[in-house]
């Protein structure tokens, strides 16, 4: 029997330089190791559980497919789908509350993140996000979850609920494990936090022009002098320099030490290493685009297997609850 994986991404918009490499990265490393069966989501269910627009929404469903195929993505390998369009999830989700405490929800720390950045939308979709996420891994058994370390809260939820109907209901759940990746966590390009899309001025785009790129690397918040304890902007373009040219990573690194280090340099470096692997990326999309049928195609035949899966989990959930 293959090992399931499971993984998805919020459909707010198209994806940066973090889902890449904290997600995708992993996505297509599962995707091409024969051990394992995929199945990767746009979580638009996700996306609502913090305000948001309805039209930007419908679009950035197609856009998150349209970006996992240009990055490699293979619906021949993979399960390819719309979170919103298999409801087993949210029922599965029904389900797994019944064995979760509120006081469990609100002290989880990513919620109370929410809570500070959303203070007038503090909702119960919010507070079930984790029960949501459980529900999406393990209607598919899912043994390994390619995310970012951030989401290990909530994969620890996952786990919680497992063993709980595993020891009250005799289901068979497994302990999703995250798979790590190098980019498990991208600082963002203000010095503050990660790599966001809901934090303006904090990512790249992986359509991002290299003129873009280099503007965006060029606003990095630097220090006047090299050399020394490095501020955080100045951390943000070493970890982007390790990730994507390892072998000048120790070059600048010497140049920082002695205090010579030119900062334009460094950052018109680093973005032109980053375009460099972004291009092919942009013209794999390029093709794509206009050929509506087969991203329509893509994403029926995700639908449909997703949804199959996780009738199965749900039937059996219901059964063993007495349902």
């Amino acid at each position: 029997m293959k090992k399931r994986v499971l993984s998805g991404i919020r459909a707010t918009g198209r994806l940066h330089l973090g889902n890449y490499l904290g997600a995708v990265k992993g996505m297509l490393e599962l995707q091409d190791n024969p051990e394992y069966e995929t199945f990767y989501m746009v979580a638009d269910v996700h996306t609502i559980t913090t305000p948001y627009n309805i039209e930007d929404l419908r679009k950035n469903r197609r856009e998150v497919i349209i970006d996992y195929l240009s990055l490699g993505l293979d619906p021949e390998k993979s399960t390819i789908f719309q979170q919103s369009e298999v409801p087993e999830h949210i029922e599965l989700a029904f389900y797994f509350s019944s064995v979760v405490t509120i006081a469990k929800m609100q002290h989880l720390p990513t919620f109370k993140e929410k809570v500070k950045q959303y203070p007038h939308n503090s909702t119960m979709a919010l507070l079930n996000y984790p029960i949501l996420m459980a529900a999406d891994i393990l209607i598919y058994k899912a043994e390994l979850v390619p995310v970012g370390i951030d989401q290990e809260p909530h994969l620890e939820v996952a786990r919680e609920i497992a063993r709980r109907f595993n020891q009250d209901f005799s289901t068979d759940f497994p302990q999703p494990q995250r798979f790590k990746t190098e980019g498990e966590y991208i600082p963002s390009l203000t010095g503050e936090g990660k790599m966001s899309k809901s934090v303006e001025g904090s990512y790249i785009n992986l359509t991002d022009s290299l003129e873009t790129i280099r503007k965006k690397i060029r606003a990095v918040p630097t220090s006047s002098t090299s050399g020394g304890e490095k501020t955080e902007g100045v951390k943000t373009l070493f970890t982007l320099l390790a990730l994507f040219s390892p072998k000048s990573h120790e070059d600048f690194e010497r140049k920082y030490e002695k205090g010579n280090l030119q900062y334009l340099e460094l950052k018109d470096f680093i973005s032109e290493i980053i375009f460099r692997e972004l291009e092919p990326i942009q013209k794999k999309r390029k093709e794509l685009e206009p050929n509506k049928e087969y991203i329509d195609s893509v994403i029926k035949e995700g639908n449909e297997k997703a949804r199959e899966a996780a009738r199965e989990t749900v039937r059996e959930v219901k059964d063993k609850m007495g349902l």
